[in-house]
């Protein structure tokens, strides 16, 4: 079914967003993608984890090729002890089928550039640099403002903005997200040579010291810490706390904690909890990604629920005549149950950890949440 006289406004050029652009500009939906953000790769991260299930939505958005040919393919997990030692390895479960690989690790920054050189190849109006400010609504229409004083009528907004969207408030959707608990240092760092997998430490100085490769150089390591009492530490002290932290880690983090070095190149951010419990809409605006949920990346799910979420929207979108209140509340139903699982999974695994909870069972339940997602949302 072709929607050409359908015009929607994506409001966010993240993962999300550029998927769900591309996804309909190929149904023939005129689409305005509007990002807060000047520089449309700023701030795009240090490494990504994508599982099968996020393959499986870029393969349809038409990046799979770019992704497999750029980022780090792997089937199986590590679990080691602080000094290192391989304790069990683990094979992946391919959740988006046997054709596709269980990972690909892969530079955050690259994974953007692709999905936004996508998105300009599908003739979709990309505005940098602009936000919504203001949304008026009816039963057929939305009409925004925008913060450079220009204006727009739209048939549906798509909030993809992520976690702290400021557009979702303005539709009336006052939920937050709320801190877990715990932290995470991340850094891009060389490849260290035999790391051709992530490898998992539970325990040590951190509750979680791990790393994924993200190409044939490149890897990406990250650190789980208790949240700070105190303010966020100082950025320029980034790279002297992390690389303090890595020292109680043997194996592979020796050569990583040397490659430490830069602050600017290290991120920190608390884990959040957040999933929108009622309506994912109001009238024809709706959220979509992390301006709907978001969780801890304990089971690396963060992307492919966003991308899951635009997938499934976009197939309903491109599939019926109507764009009303029964479609939008049947894309929350289809995707809230799936959602829910990932986001409760993803906590209580944080939980488990910062209590040392002696009846965790952290395999378990991430073989039981993967054996789910395996079935196509």
């Amino acid at each position: 079914m072709r929607h050409a006289h359908r015009r929607v406004l994506v409001l966010g050029g993240g993962t999300a967003g550029n998927a769900l652009t591309v996804l309909l500009r190929g149904s023939g939906i005129d689409v305005d993608l509007v990002e807060s953000t000047s520089d449309w790769n700023a701030d795009a991260g240090s490494g990504i984890t994508l599982q099968g299930n996020a393959l499986r939505v870029l393969r349809e958005v038409g990046v799979l090729p770019a992704v497999l040919a750029q980022g780090f393919a792997f089937d199986s997990l590590g679990i080691t002890a602080a000094d290192g030692t391989v304790l069990h390895v683990a094979t992946d479960l391919r959740t988006g089928g046997a054709d596709l690989p269980a990972t690909v690790g892969m530079r955050r920054p690259q994974l953007q550039r692709l999905l936004s050189e996508a998105v300009r190849a599908s003739g979709a109006r990309v505005r940098l640099g602009t936000r919504a400010v203001e949304v008026r609504q009816d039963a057929d229409t939305v009409e925004v403002g925008f913060s450079d004083g220009s204006s727009g009528e739209y048939d549906l907004v798509v909030i993809a903005e992520g976690v702290r969207s400021a557009t979702r408030a303005l539709i009336g959707i006052g939920d937050r997200p709320v801190p877990t608990g715990m932290a995470i240092w991340r850094a891009p760092v060389p490849r260290p040579r035999g790391v051709a997998r992530t490898d998992v430490a539970y325990g040590g100085p951190c509750f979680i010291a791990g790393y994924c490769p993200t190409g044939p150089d490149t890897m990406y390591a990250y650190l789980v810490e208790r949240n700070r009492d105190r303010a966020k530490p100082d950025p320029d002290s980034y790279a002297d706390e992390m690389r303090g932290l890595a020292a109680g880690y043997g194996g592979a983090w020796p050569e990583i904690s040397a490659a430490i070095t830069d602050p600017r190149r290290i991120n920190y951010t608390w884990f959040e909890r957040y999933l929108v419990e009622g309506p994912w809409h109001r009238g024809r605006s709706v959220l979509a990604g992390d301006a709907a949920h978001c969780c801890p990346p304990t089971i690396a799910q963060g992307a492919a629920m966003s991308l899951e979420d635009v997938h499934v929207l976009a197939e309903l979108l491109t599939g019926a005549e109507d764009w009303d209140d029964e479609l939008l509340n049947g894309y929350r139903e289809r995707r809230m149950p799936r959602v829910r699982m990932v986001v409760d999974a993803s906590v209580r695994i944080g939980e488990w950890l910062l209590r040392s909870a002696p009846d965790a069972d952290i395999p378990g339940l991430m073989g039981r949440t993967m054996t789910a997602l395996a079935v196509r949302p």
